[in-house]
């Protein structure tokens, strides 16, 4: 055991190398979407997984995507990945256009740019190899030095340096997740990119992994895009985009800092999002915006493809027709 080994914390990476730039995004934004399409084709059926999103993040921004099953956020997330093209759109992410990518460009891409966390394991982790094996894995795919070093470094980060030397199977799940936290930053990216990352854990270790990403992001700098399902996540990031029918539909901003949010807690315990955030609709472009599913319910517009919109003052109204 190295339990007295120091960690050098500010060491640069001696390997890194960048990617040439295939568009001209704003430098300010890590991701830029913008009226992105994707249709998936078969021999009988077409299927509209993304229509029309938009989407935009800062570079160091903490933020959740959030949606119910099929609303297009998991193919979101393999186009920021570079693992899907859209249809039709522009997608640009770290100022690169991913749609002008040639395969060799798109490999550099997937090593060098963006980092992965799987909710499954099995996809992250290799059940043979130690902890600090994992970790220094991607960085021998890519030929980086100092391999060891910046392994440790990692586990130190997510706090398992001691069970550097454990394999798989003496993990348990919540430190399965840490290793694969800590693989997908070994080659240094810039955005990292985590489906359902709590999805196999329980509730009081999923809170624990989100506080790792919280401190990573923080730490390093790097861009950190969670997709899940679960709303509750919102109370460890600054920023939650909703997607529903393909579409950004809304977005809970932080209406204070978290740390804010610890100082003044106490004994209370937040029972809703809206004690948090505020929850914004979003207008695309052309001027749409989805309408929660809830408040056409309430007004009687479901079912409805027509409705009357006025504008009084300085509101827009929606209502229904009189028949």
């Amino acid at each position: 055991m190295m339990q007295d080994e120091r960690i050098d914390m500010n060491k640069p990476d001696e390997t890194a190398e960048g990617i040439e730039t295939g568009g001209q995004g704003d430098r300010a934004r890590m991701i830029e979407c913008e009226n992105l399409v994707k249709i998936y084709k078969t021999k009988d059926i077409e299927v509209v997984a993304l229509q029309g999103l938009d989407l935009i993040v800062e570079k160091g921004e903490l933020m959740a995507i959030i949606g119910n099953s099929g609303s297009g956020k998991s193919t979101l997330l393999n186009m920021l990945g570079g693992l899907d093209r859209p249809s039709a759109g522009k997608l640009f992410v770290d100022g690169h256009d991913l749609l002008k990518f040639n395969e060799q460009q798109l490999i550099k891409y997937k090593r060098e740019t963006v980092g992965f966390v799987w909710q499954n394991n099995a996809r992250n982790l290799i059940p043979y190899l130690t902890a600090q094996e994992n970790v220094e894995m991607p960085m021998i795919l890519t030929g980086k030095k100092n391999r060891r070093n910046r392994a440790l470094q990692l586990l130190d980060l997510v706090g398992l340096l001691n069970r550097r030397n454990s394999k798989l199977s003496q993990l348990s799940g919540g430190e399965q997740q840490r290793v694969a936290i800590a693989i997908a930053l070994a080659n240094d990216p810039k955005l990292l990119l985590a489906d359902e990352p709590t999805g196999s854990v329980d509730s009081r270790t999923a809170s624990a992994i989100l506080d790792v990403f919280r401190e990573l992001n923080k730490a390093l700098g790097v861009t950190v895009v969670i997709v899940t399902h679960d709303r509750q996540i919102s109370r460890k990031v600054d920023r939650v985009v909703a997607i529903r029918d393909g579409r950004t539909s809304s977005e809970f901003i932080r209406k204070r800092s978290y740390a804010e949010e610890l100082a003044a807690l106490g004994d209370k315990v937040f029972s809703d999002q809206s004690d948090t955030h505020d929850e914004l609709v979003v207008l695309d472009r052309a001027g749409r915006l989805q309408i929660p599913a809830e408040y056409m319910q309430a007004l009687g517009l479901k079912g409805r493809n027509k409705v009357k919109v006025e504008l009084e003052g300085d509101r827009v109204v929606v209502y229904a027709p009189k028949e």
